[in-house]
């Protein structure tokens, strides 16, 4: 797969259906919103503790980022706290948690996608340590779920600039995302 971040991602922010959309629960679901790829984090445990396996340059999920370019970042978040939601023209995003866990969301705002419009929901963290590689014009953020604080790592394809990134409120009534706990 290779990544052009030279174009700007036309993005428009659809009239959605309520709820959460595709739970994805594995990472060849066939509801994945295109462009999205998710891989399992590489995890080492022993009798020491935990070693987790972010990115090699040039390799998995990252192979395309530019080395001059890319950036790697951490945040933590508290419990029950939304991040949402943001989408970005031209960077791309590797998502990796590392403790606590996340419900992520998604949305396809790029008119020209065939999934444009869909929405994906994702529970990951560390009982399901996955990566997900996000595309310019898909709209993420998360919330922490569970009673204690979430890390999350996260390399992106170009250094942090405020005019590549958009925002959106997280209970944008046209994104209809469903931010509450579903009580299954």
């Amino acid at each position: 797969m290779s990544i052009d971040t030279t174009r700007a991602t036309p993005v428009t922010v659809p009239q959605c259906e309520a709820g959460l959309g595709d739970i994805i629960t594995r990472p060849d679901a066939g509801r994945l919103i295109h462009g999205v790829v998710i891989a399992e984090t590489a995890v080492w445990p022993d009798d020491r503790g935990v070693f987790f396996e972010i990115a090699r340059i040039g390799q998995g999920l990252i192979s395309t980022f530019a080395p001059e370019t890319t950036q790697m970042s951490a945040t933590f978040t508290f419990p029950g706290a939304i991040k949402a939601f943001h989408y970005h023209l031209h960077q791309w995003d590797c998502w990796a948690p590392l403790s606590g866990m996340l419900q992520v969301a998604l949305v396809d705002l790029r008119s020209d996608s065939p999934t444009f419009r869909t929405k994906n929901t994702l529970y990951i963290g560390e009982h399901r340590p996955w990566q997900v590689l996000i595309p310019p014009g898909v709209a993420h953020g998360y919330k922490v779920i569970g009673d204690r604080r979430a890390g999350l790592v996260y390399v992106t394809s170009r250094f942090y600039n405020p005019d590549d990134e958009g925002r959106i409120p997280y209970n944008d009534p046209r994104l209809s995302y469903d931010w509450d706990t579903q009580h299954k």
